[in-house]
C-alpha cells in the first residue's frame, strides 16, 4: 500500500533557522490524521511542503508515491490554509464559479447542495460571511475539487463549538461516502479525538509519535503507586512523564507488558495526557514511524 504522505529526513529551514529537521514519517491512505504539536513545531511548513506550495532544504516528501510539485498530484490534493484566503468581495457563487475555472474535474453542484444545506446563500459576499461559515465554504470548495488527499491546517481555529461540529460533520460526511484521506492539524485534542483514527506528534521540529490513535492508546497507561518502587518500574516500562509527592508517584508510562507488582494502581492514559506529554519533553528521541503492515484502507485512485 503507498502511503498518502511519507517524508524522509524532511528539512526546511529559514536562514538559520530551521522550522522542520530530520522529519520521517508516513501517513497510511484512507485515514484521518491529526497533526499535533506547540507553535512553531513544524506543522504548517510540512503541510506546505505537502502541497507542493515550499520545496524541502533536506530529504524528500511524496505523495501517494509522487512528488508534490508534479501538476498530476497537485490537481489530486485540496488544501485549506490556516487564513483561508478567500476573495472577501467575492460572492459565494463566485468563489465556487473560481473554483470550478482552477479546477476542471470540479464538482459545482455538489459544492453548491452542501452550502445550501448549512444555509449559505450564493448571493452572499465572502467578506460578509461569520467565521464558521467561512469555513465551511473554504471546505467545501476544496472539496469541489474532489481531491484524494486533503490537508487541513487549523481548520477550526477560533470558531465557536457549534461551527466546529458543523465544520466536522462535512468533512466526516465526504471521507465516509468517499475514504478520503485527510491531515488536519489542530490544538485543539478533543475534536482530532473524535474525529482522527491517526496521529502525528511534532515537537522540537522533529516527529516523536506517528501512530493509529487506537493502537497509541492502548499502549500507555497511567500508573499511581509509591514514590520508592518508581525506579523499578522504570527498568521494565517507558517512563515518559512523572509527577512527585513526598511518597507517592504517578507516572505516564509506555508500557512493554502487563505491570504486575500490586502496589502500583492503572488506567487509561488519555489522548489529551500522552500528547502533552511528549509536547513537554522537546528532547525526547524520534522514534520510527508506524508503517503498517497490513490495512483496509485503500490507495489512491
Amino acid at each position: 500500500m503507498i502511503p498518502a504522505v511519507e517524508a524522509s529526513r524532511l528539512g526546511r529551514r529559514y536562514g538559520r533557522r530551521w522550522a522542520l529537521q530530520d522529519c520521517s514519517l508516513s501517513v497510511p491512505a484512507g485515514h484521518v490524521a491529526g497533526l499535533v504539536g506547540p507553535n512553531g513545531a513544524g506543522k504548517t511548513t510540512l503541510l506546505h511542503m505537502a502541497a507542493g506550495l515550499l520545496a524541502p532544504t533536506t530529504g524528500e516528501i511524496s505523495i501517494f508515491g509522487r512528488s508534490p510539485r508534479e501538476l498530476a498530484v497537485v490537481k489530486t490534493v485540496g488544501f485549506v490554509a490556516q487564513d483561508k484566503p478567500l476573495y472577501p468581495r467575492f460572492t459565494v457563487g463566485e468563489t465556487i464559479r473560481l473554483g470550478k475555472w482552477l479546477n476542471p474535474a470540479f464538482d459545482t453542484a455538489r459544492t453548491e447542495e452542501r452550502l445550501s444545506n448549512l444555509g449559505i446563500p450564493a448571493s452572499q459576499r465572502v467578506g460578509r460571511l461569520s467565521g464558521g461559515q467561512r469555513a465551511q465554504v473554504s471546505l467545501a470548495v476544496a472539496l469541489g475539487k474532489r481531491p484524494e488527499l486533503l490537508l487541513l491546517d487549523e481548520p477550526v481555529a477560533n470558531l465557536d463549538p457549534l461551527a466546529r461540529v458543523e465544520f466536522f460533520q462535512m468533512l466526516m460526511t465526504e471521507v465516509a461516502a468517499t475514504g478520503l484521506t485527510v491531515v488536519l492539524s489542530s490544538h485543539l485534542l478533543a475534536d482530532l479525538q473524535r474525529s482522527c483514527d491517526y496521529l502525528v506528534l511534532l515537537s522540537s521540529s522533529r516527529v516523536q509519535i506517528a501512530e493509529e490513535t487506537e493502537r497509541l492508546v492502548a499502549g500507555y497507561v497511567l500508573a499511581t503507586g509509591p514514590r520508592a518502587h518508581a525506579d523499578s518500574i522504570a527498568a521494565v516500562h517507558e517512563v515518559v512523564q512523572a509527577s512527585y509527592t513526598d511518597r507517592q508517584a504517578i507516572l505516564l508510562i509506555r508500557t512493554s507488558g502487563p505491570i504486575l507488582d500490586p502496589v502500583w494502581i492503572t488506567r487509561p492514559a488519555s489522548l489529551e495526557a500522552i500528547v502533552i506529554a511528549y509536547m513537554t519533553r522537546p528532547n525526547t528521541a524520534q522514534p520510527q514511524p508506524l508503517r503498517l503492515a497490513t490495512s483496509t484502507a485503500r490507495g489512491p485512485r
